[in-house]
C-alpha cells in the first residue's frame, strides 16, 4: 500500500528534515547537513526508518538534471536498526532531489524528498 507523501522541512542548526505523514510505525525521514555544497560535494545522508515486518529495502538516490546516483541498503524487517547513513561522493554541481524509499518485495512502502544544491564555485 502506497502512502501519500507530506513534505516537512524542519530546520535544528543546520540540520533539515524530510518525513512522510503516517503513524510512527510508518516514519520516513531523510536528514542531511544544510541544503547547499560546493563541488565536488561529499553529502552525507541520514535516513532514519522505523522498522516494520514489510520493510525489505532501503532505496537513496540523488536525482539531478544531469547526473543521478542511488545506493541501496537490504533490511530485515522488524529486527533492522532504525537509522542509515550513506555518503555521496564527487556530485557535480547542480539540482538535485534527495529521496528515499522503503520498499517491500512487492511495493514502496513510504517516500522521503529533500532538495539539494550543489554549486560550481568549489576548488578542485
Amino acid at each position: 500500500m502506497k502512502r501519500t507523501v507530506t513534505l516537512t522541512t524542519l530546520v535544528l542548526g543546520l540540520i533539515g528534515a524530510a518525513t512522510i505523514a503516517g503513524d510512527a510505525n510508518e516514519m520516513l525521514q531523510i536528514r542531511l547537513r544544510g541544503h547547499y555544497y560546493a563541488e565536488p560535494a561529499t553529502v552525507q545522508i541520514t535516513v532514519a526508518v522505523e522498522p516494520a515486518a514489510d520493510n525489505r529495502s532501503l532505496v537513496i538516490e540523488a536525482d539531478g538534471e544531469n547526473y543521478f546516483r542511488s545506493s541501496a541498503v537490504v533490511l530485515d524487517g522488524q529486527n533492522e536498526k532504525r537509522l542509515h547513513s550513506v555518503e555521496f561522493k564527487n556530485l557535480p554541481a547542480g539540482s538535485y532531489t534527495l529521496r528515499a524509499q522503503v520498499r517491500s518485495s512487492q511495493d514502496v512502502l513510504a517516500t522521503a524528498t529533500q532538495d539539494l544544491v550543489v554549486t560550481g564555485i568549489g576548488g578542485r
